[in-house]
């Protein structure tokens, strides 16, 4: 089943669409976006010295995980030129006792096309996506106070709590880690349908 979300923000259409195959081209694109990130100073696994073998390595794990049906993958693309502008995994190969729930993790949003309601629409499908595979838990991190941070309190993801110097930001420097859950007992009646292309 593919999911599809059409979006209208600052005139221009996005389509959110969930990756089943990969291809050079797609990983590519993958790279590229991963590279904005990591250039951009965010916290998301990498250092300022990823290589372009490094990020190529990475995303084919991920697809092939995709094909393993270990993880969910979803991107947002411009529908006019079709380039990849944001995209977030759900990580739903988990221990048999905890079957119920999933991981969010590596929410990646281009630096030219922030806020426009990009990140808030994958969240929103992923979350659509683990309803409909019957989970009912899911959890992720984020840089403490960073602007994903607060859209995850304004999307209605709860705080388990601050773990200070976790993580270390593109340059070395040592930054605090929030965690998130989000219990979809009570969302799944508030998540719309989205719209399928």
């Amino acid at each position: 089943m593919k999911h599809g979300n059409s979006i209208l923000t600052s005139n221009i259409d996005f389509v959110i669409e969930e990756i089943r195959e990969s291809s050079d081209i797609l990983i590519t694109e993958l790279v590229d976006l991963t590279f904005n990130i990591v250039q951009g100073g965010a916290s998301i696994g990498f250092m300022d010295d990823l290589t372009v073998e490094q990020a190529r390595i990475f995303w084919s794990k991920v697809l092939n995980k995709v094909k393993q049906q270990k993880t969910v993958l979803i991107v947002a693309k411009n529908s006019v030129t079709n380039q990849i502008t944001g995209t977030v995994q759900l990580q739903i190969d988990l221990p048999s006792n905890q079957a119920h729930r999933a991981d969010v993790a590596k929410m990646l949003v281009h630096s030219d096309f922030r806020r426009m309601g990009i990140a808030q629409k994958l969240l929103q499908q992923i979350e659509k996506i683990a309803i409909d595979l019957k989970k009912t838990l899911l959890v992720l991190d984020t840089v403490t106070d960073s602007p994903a941070y607060l859209m995850y309190q304004k999307c209605g993801w709860t705080i388990v709590g601050d773990i200070p110097n976790y993580a270390l930001l593109p340059n070395g420097l040592p930054c605090s880690t929030t965690y998130f859950y989000k219990n979809l007992n009570n969302s799944a009646e508030k998540i719309s349908s989205p719209q399928i292309h």
